[in-house]
């Protein structure tokens, strides 16, 4: 087929658009800077430019979206025009230009309400009860793509949970800059278990569900790694790998929460050059059970992740030892 898949400059979206590739695809990339995939043709633009995004998706056959607005902080007004008026105008322009398949990239953080996740399959996206303002539109988001679904039209969202690997610069950079400056808290002494996905495991997970989208058309589906970690185990294998200490630093998980309520408060009025080191949304995934049963997704998407937990880890410190050189 041939598929555009946009935001493939992030690590997921890169990996994914290789991915693809390697299927056989021809694929072709929108994003607002050069992707650096090999094999791919770039197109330039932006979610928030209608007429790029039609531009994008004329003569495609399929559709991977993934670009957004990831952040713990920022301006609601741009997470609403990036996450749902982006998917609007994508959803728009497939219709107007007969692509009939879309795997829409989403998060488990739609359906998060804060209280602990178990061994629980993929909830409907609820964006009243979502956390932050990146978690609410894309659970509309999420939404509007899923009412989408026709006959003419099969859409499948993925949730893809705690993406890590090497040249990761959301999750493992700021784990291991922040151990490394001794910023770096454990709450509640880091024993809440959680899932995680390997890079490459959330890739071909969401290959798999572009094979599968006519089957499956109108579905959510969760991808990990299916190994849940408790945040104390997983983080220090991330500090391992990177070079960097063990968080020693204990927290109580409450006031964590608190205190990230109120630096919420701070950075919207004085944000910071970088995301601001605690929020209350972060507080609770640090704090909380986040793990999910795989059994639906495995069978459903005909897949299931080629690298461990352990396995990650090795070729995160082999990725570091080599000077953390471009993915």
């Amino acid at each position: 087929m041939r598929v555009l898949v946009t935001g493939a400059s992030g690590l997921l979206g890169g990996a994914v658009a290789r991915a693809v590739t390697v299927a056989g695809h021809e694929v072709t990339t929108f994003q607002r800077r050069p992707s650096g995939v090999a094999g791919v043709r770039d197109v330039a633009g932006s979610m928030t430019d209608a007429a790029a995004v039609a531009a994008a998706v004329d003569g495609q056959e399929a559709v991977v979206h993934l670009a957004a607005k990831v952040s713990l902080a920022g301006d609601p007004a741009d997470f609403e025009a990036v996450n749902v008026g982006g998917t609007s105008s994508l959803l728009d322009a497939m219709r107007a230009s007969g692509v009939a398949r879309l795997v829409f990239v989403s998060s488990p953080s739609v359906a998060h309400g804060g209280a602990s996740i178990v061994g629980e399959d993929a909830a409907p996206a609820a964006p009243s009860r979502a956390r932050g303002d990146y978690a609410r539109t894309k659970a509309a988001a999420e939404l509007l793509a899923l009412a989408a679904a026709t006959d003419d039209l099969c859409v499948v969202a993925v949730r893809p949970h705690l993406v890590w690997g090497p040249g990761d610069t959301q999750l493992v950079e700021r784990i291991v800059e922040r151990a490394r400056q001794g910023r770096l808290p454990l709450l509640d002494h880091g024993a809440a278990l959680i899932d995680s996905t390997y890079v490459d495991n959330a890739a071909s997970g969401i290959a798999a569900a572009l094979e599968r989208v006519d089957a499956l058309s109108g579905r959510a589906y969760v991808i990990t790694n299916g190994e849940p970690r408790t945040v104390a185990d997983l983080m220090a294998g991330i500090c391992a790998a990177g070079g960097a200490p063990v968080p020693r630093l204990r927290v109580p998980a409450g006031l964590a929460r608190v205190a990230g309520s109120l630096v919420e408060r701070v950075w919207a009025v004085r944000p910071g050059a970088d995301e601001p080191p605690m929020t209350r949304f972060l507080a609770e995934q640090l704090s909380t059970a986040h793990w999910f049963d795989q059994r639906r997704t495995q069978h459903d998407l005909r897949w299931t992740p080629g690298v461990s937990v352990d396995e990650g880890l090795r070729r995160l410190a082999a990725w570091y030892d080599a000077g953390s050189p471009a993915v």
